[in-house]
């Protein structure tokens, strides 16, 4: 076998390869590499055409390569979208405001209770009025302070008097307040400066004209019973009852005074 060496680079004459090499199978013939490459258009042509038909689709997919269903599938997922977006966003929404309701927060005070006893928060302060006394002069009602006000009109109150101004501690005054009529007019009223026969303490009667103070203080219509109303000194009123008949309902709250 020769080489390019010895015959002018040309292939052997014999049919070998040079430089040892194996040669071209038989069955492939004779092998002319063109110059022009477009000359093998034909043969690339072919070769496609071949590999074409070695492709096995079913007909479902040949049924989804349709342009009209790549279509469909881009309009499918496209409308998907929006619907996952929102369900998202419901879920984490959901989430937050689980953790913030488990979430605990600064610690409340606890609310103030009422009770059918508790002063009403707009009569915390004993009105500035004056009254009439007996002798038809003018008296102011916080001059009288520290106080217990009993509001006696139509109730029949001499046993709650005599026993207030008994209860009552020295220096703190008992006042009984009648609406129109004369305080010596009504029922139950002691006279003005009657004494008590247990402390000598006088009995401060008044008589308010308009009924301004049982209206202002919102003690509501008469009913047989008194209205009473314990003030400090600084004419904070202590405690507000708009009916009693009895000392023992406010007889420890006389101490505050």
């Amino acid at each position: 076998m020769g080489s390019l060496s010895d015959n002018g680079g040309n292939w052997p004459p014999d049919g070998g390869s040079p430089d040892g090499l194996p040669g071209l199978p038989d069955e492939w013939g004779v092998i002319v590499i063109p110059d022009d490459l477009s000359e093998l258009s034909d043969e690339v042509s072919a070769v496609r055409a071949e590999l074409d038909r070695s492709k096995h689709h079913t007909r479902w997919q040949r049924f989804a390569e349709r342009p009209g269903m790549r279509t469909l599938r881009r309009v499918g997922a496209a409308s998907l979208r929006a619907p996952v977006l929102i369900i998202s966003m419901a879920v984490l929404v959901t989430v937050a405001s689980l953790f913030a309701s488990a979430w605990p927060g600064p610690a409340r005070s606890p609310a103030t209770q009422r009770t059918a006893t508790t002063t009403d928060a707009r009569s915390l302060t004993l009105p500035a009025l004056e009254l009439i006394g007996s002798d038809g002069k003018t008296v102011p009602l916080r001059a009288q302070l520290p106080a217990v006000v009993l509001l006696i009109d139509g109730c029949d109150c001499a046993g709650l008097i005599a026993d207030t101004v008994a209860a009552a501690p020295a220096g703190i005054t008992v006042v009984t307040v009648v609406a129109g009529a004369a305080a010596g007019q009504t029922g139950g009223a002691p006279p003005t400066n009657a004494a008590s026969p247990t402390q000598g303490q006088p009995v401060r009667a008044l008589r308010d004209p308009t009924g301004e103070l049982r209206a202002g203080l919102h003690l509501g219509a008469p009913d047989g019973t008194a209205a009473a109303l314990l003030v400090d000194r600084n004419g904070g009123i202590v405690r507000k009852l708009d009916r009693t008949a009895m000392i023992d309902e406010f007889r420890p709250d006389l101490a505050r005074l």
